[in-house]
């Protein structure tokens, strides 16, 4: 629990600026159980969590099913881990203020700016090129066809400029709305750490 008030992360700083370390914060969402410990406070950021009430939803997120349905002995397990390990861990780091003698845990400002670094730790365990590396693969690809085109190699020689240009801007366009949708789902207070509906686990 600290007593001094963490440093603020604003969206338009970086961490080494207000104080955070990146290392940090990279340590602290590199961990699925962290994250979801995360996004719930702030789907209720008008007031503080209880840790009881973090525990339920982080086991049910979990174990795929309803806090109710949670067994006693998994539920166990979280709420040490949370208790001793995690949230302390993420309150030295600044994203939360963990008061431990309460059992409550509120989000800082810091933990808006972590959302920044959330793209990187969210990567899909199938692919491990970062978006900025894929639109920089993606303009060395559109670079070589215009130039394949400009020399005419075949079967690029009778597409015409606006052919051209109109695969470009399709592929672009394609790249740019699945980038927005796992951005959209990636984002702190998402629904991605949702419980499933409790007719579907039944």
């Amino acid at each position: 629990m600290k007593l001094n008030s963490p440093p603020s992360l604003s969206l338009g700083t970086s961490p080494a600026d207000e104080g955070l370390s990146r290392n940090d914060l990279f340590e602290v969402l590199n961990n699925s159980r962290r994250r979801c410990a995360l996004h719930y406070p702030k789907q209720h950021a008008d007031r503080r969590v209880g840790l009881r009430e973090l525990v339920d939803h982080v086991a049910a997120w979990e174990n795929n099913t309803t806090v109710d349905k949670v067994e006693s002995a998994k539920r166990k397990s979280v709420y040490t881990a949370l208790r001793q390990s995690h949230l302390p861990k993420m309150d030295d780091a600044g994203v939360i203020e963990y008061d431990i003698l309460r059992g409550e845990v509120e989000l800082t400002d810091a933990a808006q700016g972590a959302e920044l670094y959330l793209e990187r730790v969210e990567q899909s365990p199938r692919s491990d090129i970062p978006w900025g590396e894929y639109y920089l693969g993606l303009s060395a690809v559109s670079v070589a066809l215009v130039a394949a085109t400009w020399v005419s190699v075949f079967p690029f020689a009778e597409l015409s400029g606006v052919g051209v240009a109109a695969i470009l801007v399709a592929i672009f366009m394609i790249s740019a709305i699945v980038h927005k949708c796992q951005s959209v789902k990636n984002k702190l207070g998402s629904d991605k750490y949702e419980l499933p509906d409790s007719t579907e686990s039944s």
